[in-house]
């Protein structure tokens, strides 16, 4: 959708990366989980059509229901309904974020493996590369462990309030970050002159 092609792109935590150059990774443990994720989508979608503001959205490796827009006494509808779905496929697991809950392949894989994945592919898994990784959502955190238990780079979360986090620093809104991009941008400007 972004369109351009000097970036590299990971979607489904981590399980789906393409780049430049054929830089492209799809899980091959995941790729096995496709069937379970097949038949838990066509359940939850089935059983939760009738709430209101229930989503039910598919990605390749993952399965993402939000209830950001239910009324707060199907909440529980919601979330029951899935770790039931959850409990029938074994070679799943269910991850919660804010206002969603997932369901992707039980695989040895995660953000912070796919962040430390790329580090080597791409090359720069070296001590004087500095990986920087933003994110808003506890499925953030594996990502924001494995940079902090390497010592490879910095993690932030975007959080009005912070809580227990791994993220070393934080912005409180989306304008911080375009503000801090902006202003990294900048000084890297500056330094090449």
């Amino acid at each position: 959708m972004v369109g351009l092609d000097t970036l590299v792109y990971a979607g489904s935590h981590g399980f789906d990366i393409t780049g430049p150059g054929g830089l492209h990774l799809q899980h091959e443990e995941a790729i096995q989980r496709l069937p379970a994720l097949d038949a838990a989508e066509q359940t939850l979608r089935a059983r939760l059509a009738h709430i209101a503001g229930a989503l039910v959205e598919r990605k390749r490796f993952a399965i993402a229901v939000h209830y950001r827009l239910a009324v707060d006494q199907d909440v529980g509808t919601v979330t029951g309904t899935v770790a039931e779905v959850h409990r029938q496929h074994a070679s799943l697991r269910q991850q919660d974020g804010k206002m969603i809950v997932e369901l992707q392949p039980d695989v040895a894989w995660d953000k912070g493996r796919a962040v430390l994945w790329l580090r080597e592919t791409l090359g720069v898994a070296r001590p004087e590369v500095v990986t920087l990784y933003i994110g808003d959502d506890t499925t953030d955190e594996d990502a924001f462990r494995a940079l902090a238990e390497h010592g490879l780079g910095l993690g932030i979360i975007v959080a009005a309030s912070v809580s227990a986090t791994r993220a070393r620093y934080s912005l409180r809104t989306c304008d911080e970050v375009q503000q801090f991009l902006s202003a990294l941008l900048e000084m890297l400007q500056r330094q090449r002159r």
